[in-house]
């Protein structure tokens, strides 16, 4: 066997491999407020290790690790945000998305990569039958804390994109709403919108606050359930299925979606997000990689091209459905009428 040649290199493998250690720098980092620290003027990995109650050697290493990722930058011995850090990741930012970390590292979907293989062999989670999808499962209460923030700015983009200017009376349906954040973008752009969330309890409290907060809670009603079991009710000028989909596999969507045709008026649509990777199922990478964390921590979810997507519509009786881009969002929307 010949020696590599001069184009070869370990180098992504060793990466790949260390990963971890990516992950438990940034958690690392937030849970000792470097971030801030360093955004509040505390540039030296003495100043910052004071700050955060850290010694100064662990903070160096810490910093100077951050700085390889990409996350600080370093001058003379002293350590500064970068754009990114500074917008996200300083606890005083408005778009401060520490919050994320707990429930994006929580062990509900961290332990279904524990064993990958077995999901491979399996074809979905090996945490439980039904993954992060059981019934009133507590990580969404979780994850509508964590990432509300992280969802202001794609759901005022989706406001825009789906009602523009207009002021029209509107009758909307946010299923599986979460935080609450894309029916909220509805009722602030537009004062003659009236929003529906529809989640379990415990997650619409979250919502609710959420609402509470934007000054909209007398235009924000409530219906608690399993968005496959409540009655919807009808007439919805417009019902948001904002990263759903993506937790089942076809024939529980278009089951699903023909319900979500039923409650819809004539000329009514339905609006999704979701991570849509291109036919070639392996770009953009955002959209690409996201099966992956379908298949650890879900029986049978993945993230669907528009074709897949298209399809269940259709077999649910949409009438016709077209694909958005949402920049600077990672996901993109598709627009489907009844």
């Amino acid at each position: 066997m010949s020696a590599p040649g001069p184009d070869v290199s370990p180098v992504l493998f060793f990466e790949t491999v260390n990963a971890y250690q990516r992950s438990a720098v940034i958690k690392a980092a937030l849970e000792l407020d470097v971030f801030t620290a360093i955004g509040e003027g505390r540039q030296s990995a003495q100043a910052v290790a004071e700050k955060c109650g850290a010694s100064e050697r662990g903070t160096r290493i810490l910093c100077d690790y951050l700085t390889v990722m990409g996350f600080l930058t370093k001058q003379d011995n002293r350590y500064h945000l970068t754009a990114d850090s500074a917008v996200f990741l300083d606890r005083r930012s408005p778009a401060f998305l520490g919050g994320s970390v707990d429930f994006l590292l929580s062990p509900m979907l961290v332990d279904g990569f524990k064993d990958l293989a077995a999901a491979v062999r399996k074809g979905g989670t090996t945490i439980s039958d039904e993954g992060t999808v059981s019934h009133e499962n507590p990580i969404w209460i979780d994850f509508a804390r964590a990432m509300g923030p992280l969802q202001a700015m794609p759901s005022e983009l989706l406001a825009k994109l789906v009602m523009g200017e207009s002021n029209q009376k509107l009758k909307v349906l946010d299923v599986a709403a979460g935080h609450g954040m894309f029916g909220i973008a509805m009722a602030a752009q537009n004062p003659n919108a009236e929003i529906t969330a529809l989640d379990w309890p415990g997650v619409l409290e979250v919502a609710k606050e959420n609402a509470e907060k934007a000054g909209v809670v007398d235009r924000y009603h409530f219906l608690a359930g399993s968005a496959f079991d409540v009655d919807y009710g009808s007439d919805y000028d417009i019902i948001l299925i904002t990263n759903f989909l993506h937790h089942f596999d076809p024939p529980t969507c278009e089951q699903f979606l023909k319900k979500v045709h039923r409650a819809l008026r004539e000329d009514g649509r339905a609006v999704t997000l979701e991570f849509v990777p291109n036919e070639d199922r392996v770009s953009p990478p955002e959209a690409a990689k996201f099966s992956l964390m379908m298949l650890g921590s879900t029986p049978k979810g993945d993230a669907y091209t528009f074709s897949e997507l298209e399809r269940m519509f259709a077999n649910a009786g949409f009438s016709r459905s077209d694909l958005h881009a949402l920049p600077p969002a990672l996901n993109q929307v598709v627009i489907s009428r009844k």
